[in-house]
């Protein structure tokens, strides 16, 4: 009986030893639809990549001969003005809306969410400036601010109003962030109605039955219940929001002057002006920015998959 018992409990355990290598191969079939697509993410973005960071090493103006020359153009970049000037206009606007942003959503997901009539309508309305082009928003706007908003404020006899907001240095920014933020805040917006509808019911009536009052139950529940999806809406509107362009070239220009020219507004400009080298390190160190703000993202959000 001893001997019938081990040689079965020893079958068992080749078996089961079978069964979990079996389950962790991989079929080929896996491996042919993955091809494509890292081939073409090879050629189209690794490929690229890789030649851009070793010409930001050059003398290269995009074409012709070249030199190398080192690390030359990174040391430049940190004696640039412009350059320090095009990042801190581009942080600074970036944490101004995203602040604007999630503000804006989360108040819009809380009313959206609550015992309102015509809710669905209302979220379709909310929706609809994420669906337009950004250029095109921003073709719109520069006729409100540059024509009928100081045509208002005459009329009206508003001294502030009468000057467009674009044509000032010092305001031009805030202008940019309205109107990024109008076409950012429907995306903020859906996953902040994502996270409050996965807040469990039980929870409010529970805090009713204590007596706890509504604004009690947003800043006790509500809040730290979303608190991982507030995380993410930040990590990601921030990293949006530093590649800023389209909605920039269609207000300001980079104007007046170069108050309002963002990172990546000074990078293009500089491959459209022969400064292929020294705007491709420039893109390098925006790149090196992105990634670190990526693993942030990754380590404040892993662990709240579950929320």
């Amino acid at each position: 009986m001893t001997t019938t018992t081990g040689s079965t409990t020893t079958l068992l355990t080749q078996g089961d030893r079978t069964r979990r290598r079996s389950s962790k191969r991989v079929e080929p079939i896996y491996y042919l639809f993955l091809l494509p697509t890292v081939l073409l993410f090879t050629l189209a973005i690794t490929v690229p990549g890789i030649i851009g960071i070793f010409f930001s090493l050059t003398d290269s103006i995009g074409l012709g001969e070249w030199n190398f020359i080192g690390f030359t153009n990174y040391i430049a970049l940190f004696s640039d003005p412009a350059i320090l000037q095009s990042y801190l206009f581009t942080a600074g606007f970036a944490v101004a809306t995203v602040i604007v942003v999630n503000i804006a959503a989360f108040m819009l997901a809380v009313g959206l969410t609550s015992r309102i009539r015509f809710k669905t309508g209302l979220r379709t309305i909310f929706v609809i400036p994420m669906v337009i082009s950004g250029i095109i928003i921003a073709y719109v706007f520069n006729f409100l601010f540059s024509n009928s908003l100081p045509s208002a404020g005459s009329a009206l006899g508003v001294p502030w109003l009468q000057e467009s907001l674009l044509a000032n240095p010092d305001l031009a920014w805030t202008a940019i962030v309205i109107v990024t933020a109008w076409q950012a805040i429907p995306g903020t917006l859906l996953i902040y109605i994502a996270g409050l509808l996965s807040v469990p019911g039980d929870v409010y009536e529970a805090a009713d039955i204590d007596g706890a009052s509504k604004r009690q139950q947003l800043l006790r529940i509500t809040i730290p219940l979303v608190a991982g999806y507030v995380v993410i809406n930040v990590i990601l509107g921030f990293k949006g929001f530093l590649n800023a362009y389209d909605i920039i070239v269609g207000l300001t220009g980079g104007g007046p002057g170069t108050a309002t020219r963002s990172v990546a507004m000074t990078i293009i400009a500089g491959f459209n002006g022969g400064d292929y080298a020294y705007q491709m390190a420039n893109a390098t160190i925006f790149f090196i920015v992105a990634v670190l703000l990526s693993l942030l993202q990754l380590s404040l959000t892993r662990g709240r998959n579950k929320v």
